[in-house]
């Protein structure tokens, strides 16, 4: 036993030791929208880093839509340090969730999804401090309160807080009984009376500190000095696909406000470019991706914290001005039967006219049984409005010499159980009348089998131009009535 007992330890001796764990992990989610990331980190550390990306059905994506997590590698202004290109979706080999590890240096990346028509997902993160052990450690927080103050050391007008962490990361404040919120710059406090500011810190590896307090006192003064800065906003306008993306153009209009000293003036940077003037709208027609951050000044030198939108540009389609090709094919000229087909080179409307009738949307064959010489008018209009040529074409109905209905109702107008539908009861072209074709006296199942009957009687009158949709209607309502 004693043998046994030194071979095991010898084994763990030589056995290689477990890779260290990353120092951190950022994690992406992805869901069944193509114009965000359903979430994504802000800030990071630099160092060894645990990149996580999850586009499952537990992240929201229900379609299966694939998604891309692909680090920027050649835009100005960005680390181009990491190559990283995930592919992920719910019925992956994995679920959707995948990982890699990577080394963080210090600066902002961008990051995309690479597949066509996901052009607008899109952000940055910036990386601060340097790499090494796993962080552990929560920062250090602290407050202080900055203003004019009066003998009994009261703030008079305002008290300005700033709250500041010894480590890069997210920082969150709460003012007397209000929730904690996130804190991104300096907060005024102008309400008069006692105040009690509590504040706490997260780092980038999620490490919080405990919840300090500052209290203070504000009073009343006079007029106060302007520290609040101006707010940006920016409006986007264009034609817009499916994929969300701009088509041929976007314009950005920025605008801001100031109800302190009134706006100086407003700064944009385009794609990383140099801060220009903003004067009037911006136009942008070159095709790709797009991030236009922006930022106002007051007159008072204070200004807005930088803000960004983004948004993709596709070139424009070339107009199509081409009308469709039409035609018509007439089969049975001369007999009792005539069909004429109508076709059309491009998805749109087709529309006949037979004879002198007005014209109808074609939706099947044109069949004409009446006797005699008949031409059939036929146009088509493609989907962008092109309309092409009218056409016609002419044939002969010999008719069927026979009378199918012998013993014909031929009264003036369509009558079913004794209801007058005002419809004229003509002769269809066989020597049946339409009240001879809804038979309402035959043997039906049901009476909604006889309505379905008529239905399909007086379909086929319309497609031959018998009737109009409008008497259709009128003798389908009065067999809905019917007791048949």
């Amino acid at each position: 036993m004693r043998r046994l007992l030194l071979i095991l330890a010898a084994l763990l001796l030589l056995a290689p030791a477990a890779p260290a764990a990353a120092a951190q992990t950022l994690t992406w989610t992805a869901d069944n929208d193509v114009t965000r990331f359903k979430s994504a980190p802000a800030t990071a550390a630099a160092g060894a880093t645990t990149i996580v990306f999850e586009n499952s059905e537990a992240t929201g994506n229900t379609t299966g839509m694939p998604h891309t997590l692909t680090f920027d590698t050649s835009t100005p202004g960005y680390n181009h340090d990491v190559t990283l290109n995930i592919l992920a979706n719910p019925f992956d080999a994995t679920g959707g969730r995948h990982e890699a590890t990577v080394t963080l240096t210090p600066g902002k990346y961008r990051y995309f999804c690479a597949i066509p028509g996901h052009g607008t997902m899109v952000g940055e993160f910036t990386v601060t401090g340097g790499g090494g052990e796993p962080d552990t450690t929560a920062p250090t927080v602290s407050a202080q309160a900055a203003g004019t103050r009066n003998d009994q050391g009261a703030y008079v007008g305002t008290a300005t807080v700033t709250v500041t962490s010894s480590e890069p990361g997210t920082i969150e404040y709460a003012l007397d009984s209000g929730a904690f919120q996130p804190y991104t710059g300096p907060v005024a406090v102008t309400a008069a009376g006692e105040h009690t500011m509590r504040y706490r810190a997260t780092d980038a590896a999620g490490n919080t500190s405990a919840v300090g307090s500052l209290a203070f006192t504000v009073v009343e003064s006079g007029p106060a000095e302007d520290t609040t800065p101006p707010t940006a906003r920016i409006q986007l306008a264009g034609t817009r696909n499916s994929a969300g993306a701009y088509v041929g153009t976007v314009t950005a209009t920025v605008s801001a406000t100031d109800t302190g000293s009134g706006v100086a003036g407003i700064e944009y940077q385009l794609d990383g470019g140099t801060w220009t003037a903003y004067t009037s709208p911006v136009v942008i027609s070159t095709p790709g991706a797009h991030m236009l951050h922006y930022r106002a000044s007051d007159n008072a030198g204070n200004t807005s914290a930088e803000q960004m939108s983004h948004f993709t540009v596709v070139a424009a389609p070339e107009p199509d001005t081409t009308p469709p090709v039409t035609a018509a094919q007439v089969a049975g000229d001369g007999t009792a039967t005539v069909t004429v087909t109508v076709t059309s080179s491009e998805p749109g409307v087709i529309e006949y006219a037979l004879d002198s009738g007005a014209w109808t949307r074609y939706s099947a064959p044109v069949v004409v049984t009446a006797a005699g010489a008949h031409s059939v008018k036929y146009r088509a209009t493609d989907a962008t409005g092109n309309v092409a040529p009218e056409k016609s074409v002419t044939f002969t109905v010999a008719g069927s010499g026979e009378d199918a209905c012998p013993g014909s109702d031929i009264r003036d107008t369509v009558i079913i159980d004794g209801f007058d539908t005002g419809v004229p009861n003509d002769d269809t072209g066989n020597g049946c009348t339409v009240n001879d074709l809804v038979a309402e006296n035959a043997d039906y199942a049901d009476h909604a089998a006889f309505v379905r009957h008529v239905e399909a009687v007086t379909a086929a009158l319309v497609t031959r131009g018998a009737l109009t949709k409008r008497q259709q209607g009128a003798i389908v309502r009065a067999a809905a009535r019917s007791s048949h």
